[in-house]
């Protein structure tokens, strides 16, 4: 296992864990191999490693490393 930093609270994951796979299970869905949702719909999702933002067309290859600090950003529509 490998501990990070998930949304600025402690949190283990699989050594071999990439950040399209810390997405899905952040927001409860199956994503593809682009970072987007199976089921068809919008994912309204960014993130950052490190205070890097990684673009979704790099998802799938950027590990999450120990130690990194993770933000997964959801938008929110209202105002």
């Amino acid at each position: 296992m490998t501990a990070i930093i998930l949304n600025g609270q402690p949190h283990r994951v699989p050594a071999d864990t990439t950040v399209v796979d810390l997405v899905a299970e952040t927001v409860g869905r199956a994503l593809g191999p682009d970072g987007a949702p199976l089921d068809g719909g919008r994912l309204g999702v960014a993130v950052a490693v490190d205070a890097a933002v990684v673009p979704r067309s790099r998802w799938r290859r950027t590990p999450v490393a120990e130690g990194q600090a993770v933000e997964i950003i959801t938008a929110v529509q209202g105002g």
